[in-house]
């Protein structure tokens, strides 16, 4: 087999990017068409405008593709006016993350199948583009090198109870990476309760599983050949296809529902960690987006104007241009948007999405 080479002399890459997903977490602000990674949280661009952003240096523009569904594809477009067109897909329906990924690899396989292929969340923020270069350069090697699938870790600083964990076992031995560690996995945990998520921390062994992963195409087609045959065969349909988008609509709902996870990455003959250097957030709810924003001297995390007498460790965010006055509260979420407002506790920041649920269907 012929195999496609860059300008480094490596193989060429490409980048997924998964920017689907629903708009409950960050609701009044977010709905079922504006998700997480289609809002302005942190300055004049969108989580999904700084993923692409990020990949500037690390993969060619037209070699990154965009996944998201029907209900988003307008807003992504309209966002991402320098990718080709066929570049951003619509999945038909949402069939969980192991048949996104096989789309995104069966778009990759028709162009080089003999690529590697990196998968991202396009809804976590990343600050240290230098770093993040640097670790999935490392990660891209390491899968080309080891025939391997690569995931990147994130160091635990909590014991947090709503990741997925990484265990790590020995230390692998890989030619041409640098100074990054690279690790054997011995096995995927599910989201731990809190008493195992602290035993988990208190090892040492443990990354959160990013949802980030590296793969060259040939390792990820085998591996799927053998372990989800169904993904494999719609992957040889999407190569061998006269019509990439006609393939997709006819064969792309009768795909298994199923996590890559355990599709795939638990089930994998051999897969590599590598922590991760660079900062990292997943911006999962608004407590999260409060570390970033202004504070003012009684713990008022806000994005505009707004007077507070007796009042501490609030978090105001508005969209609507009004000022906000706080008097005699502490703890509080106040969140404006131009159609609804949004007061909950900051303990009550996880139920958002329960709130959402229940909320007329205008205002999802």
């Amino acid at each position: 087999m012929i195999t496609i080479m860059n300008s480094s002399g490596s193989p060429s890459r490409y980048a997924l990017i998964l920017a689907g997903g629903s708009g409950q977490r960050f609701w009044p602000i977010s709905r079922d068409s504006l998700p997480k990674q289609l809002l302005k949280l942190f300055g004049d661009k969108t989580l999904l405008e700084m993923t692409v952003d990020r990949l500037d240096g690390l993969v060619p523009t037209e070699n990154i593709v965009i996944l998201t569904n029907k209900q988003q594809e307008a807003a992504v477009r309209k966002l991402l006016p320098q990718l080709p067109k066929e570049n951003i897909i619509a999945e038909p329906e949402k069939r969980d993350t192991a048949p996104a990924i096989a789309l995104g690899v069966g778009w990759v396989v028709a162009r080089d199948p003999t690529a590697t292929m990196m998968v991202l969340p396009a809804d976590h923020l990343i600050k240290d583009h230098h770093e993040f270069h640097r670790v999935l350069t490392n990660a891209a090697k390491a899968a080309e090198v080891g025939s391997s699938l690569v995931t990147i870790g994130i160091k635990p600083t909590w014991a947090c109870p709503s990741y997925g964990y990484v265990e790590r076992g020995r230390r692998a031995s890989l030619p041409g990476v640098d100074d990054l560690a690279v690790y054997e996995v011995e096995r995927f945990r599910e989201k731990p309760n809190p008493d195992l998520a602290e035993h988990f921390l208190s090892q040492g062994t443990f990354t959160w599983n990013a949802g980030m992963f590296i793969w060259t195409i040939p390792a990820i087609f085998s591996e799927l050949s053998r372990h989800c045959p169904a993904l494999a065969d719609f992957i040889s349909e999407l190569r061998n296809s006269k019509d990439f988008s006609a393939t997709v609509s006819k064969q792309f709902g009768k795909l298994p529902k199923l996590s890559i996870d355990y599709a795939l990455m638990e089930r994998a003959s051999r897969v590599l960690n590598i922590e991760a250097t660079f900062d990292w957030d997943d911006v999962g709810n608004w407590t999260s987006v409060g570390r970033y924003l202004t504070s003012d001297d009684q713990g008022n995390q806000h994005n505009c104007a707004f007077s507070q007498l007796d009042s501490s460790s609030n978090l105001v965010f508005s969209q609507t241009g009004q000022h906000i006055a706080l008097l005699g509260v502490q703890d509080l979420i106040v969140v404006s948007a131009k159609d609804a407002l949004l007061i909950t506790s900051r303990s009550h920041a996880e139920s958002i999405k329960k709130l959402a649920d229940q909320l007329p269907q205008e205002l999802k």
